[in-house]
């Protein structure tokens, strides 16, 4: 069930049968010359989509797509929120979430550079119950959609070289395989694009003048980005029924 193209009585009918909602979480930030803008929250959008596909059971909330990317902002098209903002937005989904009666919310993530804050705000809210000595009527979770059991070996067994770190064909190869029509193509040089360390906007631009770091996106394939979504999919199902059955104190 998708939340976004359901009415109030439905998702207040499917609370009766489930407390897990999967909220797909990412970043709407350059990926390349070749990437789609959308790629970081795309991906997680894509494949917990297809999972609610194969099992309707599964309540998938809309996309939170704005993250963390200020240090992509010297590219055309990025969109970032300060931390504060992002961990104030994060506080009231699962505010509003909880309220309706959800008490199992998993956040699947498309952008490594959310981590580091969404976790902090999961101990920012947590810090609230503790303080007052209550226990907090749900429970969170943040999981990287590559770090699904044996989708990152996959990708690297894929492309063994030139995976990288962003604008990486794997997840270009997932945006593929679910916009086929949008496959863009670029001359890259050099051809496998250099790493170093991601600061602000100017420095980044600077290090990384097309936007890729490590990578050579021009791997991806829809035909790839269908094997990657048919990796994750069953892993994502499997993950958030541990997570639904997982036992609490």
């Amino acid at each position: 069930m998708l939340i976004h193209l359901s009415s109030w009585p439905e998702i207040d009918a499917r609370l009766n049968t489930t407390k897990t909602v999967v909220v797909p979480i990412g970043s709407n930030e350059q990926h390349g010359p070749t990437g789609l803008l959308g790629t970081d929250w795309l991906c997680p959008e894509i494949i917990a989509h297809a999972a609610e596909k194969q099992d309707e059971s599964l309540v998938v909330a809309p996309t939170f797509n704005i993250g963390m990317a200020q240090h992509h902002l010297a590219f055309a098209g990025t969109i970032s929120l300060r931390p504060s903002t992002f961990m104030a937005a994060i506080t009231d989904w699962v505010s509003s979430l909880s309220r309706h009666g959800f008490e199992r919310i998993y956040f699947l993530n498309g952008h490594g550079g959310n981590v580091a804050t969404i976790e902090a705000t999961f101990a920012e809210i947590y810090a609230e119950w503790s303080f007052v000595e209550e226990q907090p009527p749900f429970v969170l979770k943040l999981k990287n959609w590559w770090d699904l059991p044996g989708v990152h070996s996959f990708c690297t067994k894929m492309f063994p070289t030139g995976h990288g770190m962003h604008a990486t064909p794997s997840e270009i190869a997932v945006t593929q395989a679910a916009y086929p029509e949008l496959v863009k193509t670029a001359d890259l040089d050099p051809k496998i694009a250099p790493v170093g360390p991601i600061r602000d906007a100017l420095d980044y631009r600077a290090r990384f003048p097309d936007g890729r770091i490590g990578s050579d996106p021009l791997q991806a394939s829809p035909e790839k980005g269908q094997q990657i979504i048919d990796v994750a999919v069953p892993a994502l199902l499997r993950d958030v029924a541990d997570f639904s059955a997982e036992a609490l104190p």
